[in-house]
């Protein structure tokens, strides 16, 4: 088992620099996180002392009647992570962008389950067991507009999902892809304190081999309830992906989760997924993944921590793993 511990150290940096510049308003904004992180004996652990660094510049101005508006953020320049997003609001006929990892369609709906600091899976060996997106957030184009109290969220990318340079192309292999999210919260139907959602996606085989009676496309479909009464908030989600291709390995999962604010500063969750691996041409394996945390909130400062530990991670039967983490940040 491979127990990590991190404790981190926040420090967020609000609006940095505002100015205006040719009639569009630009901002920049920044983070950095200081971690300290111990890991078990199997592993080596050499410097334990990291930090990471976020850098935002957020633009946006009137163009022949609509707003344009440009984001492009350094979400880590030590590991070379960066995202962008070319927006144009066009009112009521809605928002058409451009998303190069800020993130689209199905995939922001990925896992809606309550909680009071990280998510159940974060910091654990697989992340992505259990969790739709087919177009993904790169290399896509979304579109975003609200019908009657219902938010529609659409992605559609062409090929790779490949965060290309201008004048260039990624390599082919990756069919094309779509999907979309649907969410409203409970007004419509006169419920307070109600959430939900449902998205689904396809993706084209593109150049794999398809054997006889193989469907070569892989679908996604989701869907989530939260509903919160006084302090309590409880969620449900279930999710799942038909692989196709030759050999294609299918998930189902089922997630659930608790959230209970104890008073306006001190907020505990706890939840669980079960994730079935179905391997075509041997046994089904389910991952096992629990979590629980808490978080403190004083002003702008707040601690947080939390505790995740799975087994059978990605389906691979043994293989299990538990993460525990401590965060201090800073707002300012």
């Amino acid at each position: 088992m491979n127990d990590m511990k991190k404790i981190g150290l926040t420090a967020l940096a609000g609006s940095l620099v505002a100015f205006s510049a040719n009639a569009a308003e630009m901002s920049v904004s920044g983070a950095t996180l200081l971690t300290y992180t111990s890991e078990d004996t199997t592993e080596t652990t050499g410097n334990p002392f990291g930090m990471k660094t976020n850098l935002a510049f957020t633009a946006s101005g009137e163009v022949n009647g609509m707003t344009v508006s440009y984001y492009q953020a350094s979400q880590d320049q030590f590991a070379g992570m960066s995202s962008a997003r070319l927006s144009v609001d066009m009112g009521d006929m809605g928002t058409l962008a451009f998303d190069q990892g800020s993130g689209s369609g199905l995939a922001t709906i990925d896992d809606k389950t309550p909680t009071a600091a990280e998510e159940i899976w974060d910091g654990l060996d697989t992340t992505t067991s259990g969790r739709v997106g087919t177009a993904g957030n790169t290399g896509v184009f979304n579109y975003i507009n609200s019908f009657g109290g219902v938010t529609f969220n659409g992605a559609a990318r062409k090929g790779s999902g490949t965060a290309n340079a201008d004048g260039a192309s990624s390599a082919s292999g990756e069919g094309t892809s779509w999907d979309f999210a649907l969410t409203t919260d409970g007004s419509m139907l006169g419920i307070d304190g109600l959430a939900l959602g449902v998205g689904y996606g396809e993706q084209e085989a593109g150049q794999q081999t398809i054997t006889a009676g193989d469907n070569g496309d892989t679908t996604n479909l989701t869907g989530f309830v939260n509903y919160s009464i006084g302090p309590v908030t409880v969620g449900y989600q279930q999710s799942t992906e038909d692989t196709g291709g030759n050999g294609g390995v299918s998930q189902y999962s089922d997630r659930w989760g608790v959230a209970f604010n104890i008073n306006e500063n001190l907020s505990v969750s706890y939840g669980e997924a079960e994730t079935e691996f179905a391997n075509p041409s041997a046994a089904h394996v389910t991952e096992d993944v629990e979590g629980i945390a808490i978080a403190y909130t004083m002003g702008s400062m707040k601690i947080a921590g939390n505790q995740n530990e799975g087994s059978n991670m990605a389906g691979a039967a043994g293989a299990n793993d538990k993460m525990t983490e401590i965060a201090v940040s800073f707002a300012f």
